[in-house]
């Protein structure tokens, strides 16, 4: 049984989703079951919460060893983690805080997997901030996506617009929002699909996502941004997305990591339709 209590207003959804990956696994079971009291309270469906609630989960041992994530590199001023597919990076960083001061960095979205970095210190945070921020920190994904790529490597410009509403961005050649770069090279070319290997120049919202829908080669498995008519001829409900490396070039007390390359272990395969 784990305890958690709430800092402000949520959903049950929502709150268990950033704050305990085992539980955002099951939910719905957990849900059907009535494992989950809010209040000491059993329920069996999504609700709100306030701020000072109290939620429990009741997992079995084997919904419990479900991994999250894992630890790739650790020290005095950072943790490496490499983050699971359907897992919210706040989850991951809600983790870390039980068994030390976590500072958040940067985020991957839900279905992405891979390499995040986070601080353990003030000083570290500023450090690793401006490390993003002044674009000394090199990022390299892996993507499965539909079609081949012509050329078949090559750096694209566009610029990319955030929607609030929506919670979606929309990519255009015009000179409208936020300029973003995105290097690919193909990796591997099978079956109507091709695997890359994406350099981001610029890091915003969604922008590996987008983009390469707009070049019409979306990620496989995309369910937002990709081809509808291909992910459910090839059974995919999660984006093909792995956060592969993270270089860093940082100055100051973290120098030492200049140059470092932190890779999951992971590799992404061409889906198939016998997969």
């Amino acid at each position: 049984m784990k305890t958690c209590t709430v800092q402000e207003k949520n959903t049950l959804k929502k709150f268990t989703d950033d704050t305990f990956a085992q539980a955002s696994f099951f939910f719905r079971t957990l849900l059907k079951e009535r494992n989950i009291r809010v209040n000491g309270k059993r329920v069996n469906c999504d609700m709100p919460l306030e701020e000072g609630d109290v939620v429990q989960y009741f997992l079995t041992p084997v919904q419990e060893k479900k991994p999250a994530f894992s630890i790739l590199y650790e020290d005095e001023n950072v943790v490496v983690a490499d983050k699971e597919s359907g897992v919210n990076s706040e989850a991951v960083f809600s983790a870390l805080c039980e068994e030390h001061e976590t500072y958040f960095i940067h985020r991957l979205d839900r279905n992405t997997e891979g390499v995040l970095i986070f601080a353990k210190n003030e000083e570290a945070e500023r450090e690793l901030l401006a490390c993003f921020r002044e674009r000394m920190a090199k990022k390299v994904y892996l993507a499965a996506v539909l079609g081949s790529m012509d050329p078949r490597s090559g750096t694209e410009e566009a610029y990319l617009l955030k929607d609030e509403v929506s919670s979606t961005v929309h990519i255009s050649r015009e000179k409208i929002g936020e300029k973003i770069v995105t290097e690919y090279e193909t990796v591997e070319e099978c079956g109507g699909a091709s695997l890359l290997r994406i350099t981001l120049h610029t890091g915003k919202t969604h922008q590996i996502r987008a983009h390469l829908a707009f070049l019409h080669h979306p990620v496989l498995g995309d369910e937002k941004y990709g081809d509808s008519a291909a992910n459910r001829r090839l059974h995919l409900t999660r984006q093909r997305l792995l956060s592969k490396e993270l270089t860093l070039f940082p100055e100051g007390n973290l120098a030492y990591l200049g140059g470092k390359t932190f890779s999951s272990p992971k590799n992404l395969q061409i889906p198939t339709e016998n997969a």
